[in-house]
């Protein structure tokens, strides 16, 4: 990157951000966009001494790109780009050693579940979940061996919002990092960095991408000695993203801003019409007034409340899925965040993995639907809701 371009762009707002760091013209042929550069290897001048880049899963220009675009829209100093969400989680926990503890939020998504509970475990780190909106209720789980508290806001499926600052407070006073999960916010809306977090992650697959057409995962931070833990493991595994998924979310980045404002504005409304529809019995959705947590949501998300609708209609768990299976537009899909819209039930697709007695105990119920809202025009999917409710 040009450094005086850097610099100006650094300095930019947001939406300006997400189209020019980390996309500077190339200086050889002046082409707009970086070239793709697809090479696995680089050749070296001599032995034992490395250029910048030596092996693609070491480093790599296009992913080096996109990994400074996300750095500087979670207001990070640096990012990792990893080949899905889950490798980035991964490689948090990584950080742990045999002994160490985790507290994870209640309202997470089900890969991290069971990433938590049946594969962490195996290196013998412990894990409690505990409730993150509950402040009483994670420092009560804190233990001297606690090194991570993981969380979700919003949550995923149930939309809680829990204090970033609060819990970072309460984790750093235990000695033990804050890592985010800020796939639902994206940074359009939250960046946990300014907020006390240690990490924040993304399943990059979602609104960064936001076209269904990659896998792809990141972990942001501020802290240079924590990058080159990362690092380490990352490049010790090789879960990195290849050069051309990093195009590809470069691509998505440059509207983010832009689309995930407008499926907030879509999802509230759709909210709202759900919440009197006298065939739908419950609807969670944070800038709804009666969610309980709608002042926090109101200061904590700005900009939108997310683009993630979860209802329950009447007639449990038989109707819900006779919803799910009959809808057009709204396509019967785990995943989220693209420009399609999607719909699910959490507890039979995205959030199997849950134990069924940390499902129930939790709130996950078998009726639960989740909206993940697109960029269709709101009443051709107000119509599509409307009769599917009806069958």
């Amino acid at each position: 990157m040009d450094p005086q371009s850097s610099s100006s762009a650094a300095s930019k707002r947001f939406a300006t951000r997400a189209i020019h760091v980390g996309a500077e013209p190339d200086p050889r042929t002046g082409a707009v966009i970086p070239p793709l550069v697809l090479a696995s290897t680089f050749v070296q001048q001599v032995a034992g001494e490395w250029g910048e880049y030596d092996y693609t899963r070491s480093g790599n220009p296009t992913r080096h790109n996109v990994e400074l675009t996300l750095a500087s829209l979670e207001n990070g100093t640096h990012a990792l780009a990893f080949s899905s969400g889950m490798a980035a989680t991964h490689a948090a926990t990584m950080l742990l050693e045999n002994g160490d503890h985790i507290v994870a939020g209640t309202d997470i998504y089900g890969g991290t579940y069971r990433l938590l509970h049946k594969i962490t475990n195996r290196a013998g780190v412990t894990v409690t979940l505990a409730p993150t909106t509950d402040l009483s209720a994670l420092r009560a789980a804190m233990t001297p061996r606690t090194r991570l508290v993981w969380l979700e806001t919003p949550g995923n499926p149930l939309l809680t919002i829990s204090d970033i600052a609060a819990c970072a407070e309460i984790a750093h006073q235990h000695g033990a990092l804050l890592a985010v999960d800020n796939t639902f916010a994206t940074p359009v809306l939250t960046q946990p960095l300014t907020l006390g977090a240690d990490i924040v992650m993304h399943s990059a697959t979602k609104y960064l991408g936001g076209h269904s057409d990659l896998l792809g995962g990141a972990l942001i931070v501020k802290s240079s000695s924590l990058r080159d833990r990362l690092y380490f493991i990352q490049n010790a595994t090789g879960a990195v993203l290849s050069p051309f998924e990093s195009y590809l979310l470069a691509r998505g980045l440059k509207t983010l801003d832009l689309r995930v404002r407008h499926q907030c504005q879509t999802a509230l409304e759709l909210a709202r019409r759900l919440q009197v529809d006298p065939r739908v019995q419950h609807v969670i959705y944070p800038g709804l007034p009666d969610h309980p947590h709608a002042a926090l949501a109101q200061r904590q998300l700005t900009g939108g409340a997310g683009a993630i609708v979860t209802l329950e209609v009447h007639g449990g768990v038989s109707r819900a899925k006779r919803m799910v299976e009959t809808t057009r537009l709204f396509r019967l899909a785990v995943s989220l965040g693209a420009v399609e819209s999607l719909i699910e039930q959490p507890a039979l697709m995205s959030h199997a993995s849950y134990a069924a007695a940390d499902r129930a105990r939790y709130g996950i119920t078998d009726g639960l639907v989740r909206l993940s809202v697109g960029l269709e025009h709101v009443d051709d999917l107000w119509e599509d809701l409307d009769q599917a409710i009806g069958h």
